[in-house]
């Protein structure tokens, strides 16, 4: 794998079947699949890369002497220590222009976790390239997003941090107002009231360019 990432993604049931249709690809089988509207297939693209996920560490390259092996087992020792929660359920919402699930009620204790996620893992981060800087437009970046970026390599986390799975890519107002009521339709049905987060799930970019599903740990 060329980089990894930590993100918490459902297991299989209906919320990730529903997403992986809509996206046309499953990041845990791998299995291209039909989508249940045309248009999404040119406005899923970089969503259906990086497979159905909400992210709680972005995706960074190993740092020199670590492993898959090293991250999987770190991975398993944190989740085992976190006790299992909570949040009162997801909301389809449109977020920065795309189309996405973000949370409803109280989001302390998954903010919490998302931070100590970012932090506790930064040892395996290998430090960035100024290609990598560059990618992340730091000229739009405000003087605090700025800062995260430098220490953690990535702008929105810790308090800039906004949990949320994104549906689509970059949409006009035409296109949301055309497929809003679509996927409202088709996620209504699907959406966990609560959502237990019961896993921190780690993912790789192969050679593909795709990301992939590479282990699953298990909270508590």
């Amino acid at each position: 794998m060329k980089r990894y990432a930590l993100y918490f993604a459902p297991p299989p049931g209906p919320l990730a079947e529903t997403a992986a249709r809509w996206l046309g690809r499953d990041a845990e089988t791998g299995a291209r699949l039909a989508q249940p509207h045309p248009a999404l297939e040119g406005l899923t693209v970089s969503a259906r890369r990086y497979g159905f996920h909400a992210t709680l560490k972005a995706p960074f390259r190993l740092a020199e002497g670590l492993t898959e092996d090293d991250l999987i087992a770190a991975v398993e020792v944190f989740g085992a220590g976190v006790r299992p929660f909570a949040v009162a359920g997801l909301r389809l919402a449109a977020l920065d222009g795309f189309l996405a699930l973000i949370p409803e009620g109280d989001t302390v204790a998954l903010n919490a976790f998302a931070a100590e996620v970012v932090i506790r893992f930064d040892r395996f981060r290998a430090p960035m390239t100024e290609a990598e800087r560059a990618r992340r437009a730091p000229e739009r970046l405000t003087p605090h997003q700025r800062d995260l970026l430098e220490s953690y390599g990535y702008p929105y986390v810790l308090d800039e941090f906004r949990f949320h799975m994104t549906l689509t890519d970059r949409l006009s107002p035409e296109e949301d107002a055309h497929l809003r009521p679509l996927a409202q339709t088709l996620f209504a049905p699907v959406l966990p009231a609560p959502l237990a987060l019961r896993d921190i799930v780690v993912f790789g970019e192969g050679a593909d360019g795709m990301f992939h599903h590479v282990h699953r740990a298990r909270i508590g």
